[in-house]
Parts: structure tokens; sequence; C-alpha cells
């Protein structure tokens, strides 16, 4: 059942939010409603501790969350994007303990945040960081328009 909701998100993917919504209504519904009451029938008979039931509870306790999806187009089926993003920062959550100082360690989340964001928009994290980096150190602040130096907007300098 899981397999066949992400092969009609496959399908749709590119789809203008509308259409999505709709095949998801009329598609996904239906595959969500059985698997509904799947979930039912082995809350019943799983044992609460096991894995399969605790799965169970877990699916059941955020069935609402669950369905989310199916109500907005623009929305996506999971969250895989944001915690692959956020893996990098999993990872490293150890070293962070030894950043130092607060502000040592709030500078390591911007520097997180903005290489998260460079690979969001496909950008090499060191050239864009190179080319930024530089840029401040040539020009005062105020002669930078800095918005236009965030990831969504950069352009690379002309050499």
């Amino acid at each position: 059942m899981i397999r066949n909701l992400y092969d009609i998100e496959r399908e749709t993917a590119g789809a203008p939010a509308d259409n999505r919504r709709a095949v998801r209504q009329e598609r996904s519904r239906p595959i969500l409603e059985q698997f509904k009451v799947w979930l039912d029938t082995q809350h019943l008979s799983a044992l609460p501790k096991s894995p399969i039931g605790k799965a169970v509870n877990y699916a059941l306790n955020n069935w609402q969350a669950l369905c989310v999806f199916l109500e907005d187009g623009e929305l996506m089926i999971d969250n895989n994007r944001a915690e692959n993003g956020m893996r990098g920062i999993a990872v490293s959550r150890k070293n962070w303990l030894f950043a130092g100082s607060r502000e040592g360690g709030r500078n390591a989340a911007v520097s997180s945040s903005l290489i998260a964001t460079c690979k969001h928009y496909d950008l090499n994290p060191q050239a864009y960081l190179t080319d930024v980096l530089t840029r401040l150190s040539a020009k005062s602040a105020d002669a930078i328009d800095l918005d236009q130096l965030l990831p969504g907007t950069w352009t690379p300098a002309a050499v």
C-alpha cells in the first residue's frame, strides 16, 4: 500500500498542485482508507511492545498528520527532504559539544544552515562561500546588498 502511494506521487511529480490534490483524492485516499482498516486490525492482534505493535501504534497516533498531504497538492507525502537536510547536523552533534562558546555554536549553526541551503539550490558550497567571503572582505558591509549574497539569489562574481 505504501509503495502504491509513492508510485502515485512519482506519477504526479511536477504536476500543478490542484492536479496533484485531485489525483490524491481519487487514488491515494482509498489506499489510505484501506491502510487504516489494516492498521486497526493489526492493533487488535499485535502485541503493543512488539516491533509491529509499536509501528501500528505510531501510525495510528499520527494518523491525522499522515493524511494532511491529501488536502494540499503543494505538500510532499513525507518529510524526507527535511530529514536529509538535517542528517549532517545529527552526525555532527557530538562535535558541537566542543564549539568553544555560545558564539562558536551560533557560527556553526549559521554555517551549517548556509551549506544546507546551498545544497538545496544545487550550488557548490565551497564555491559559494569562497565567493561570498571574498566579496565581503573586499568591501564594507554597507556597500554590499546582503540579500543578493544569500544562496537563493546569489550569482557568482565575474572573474
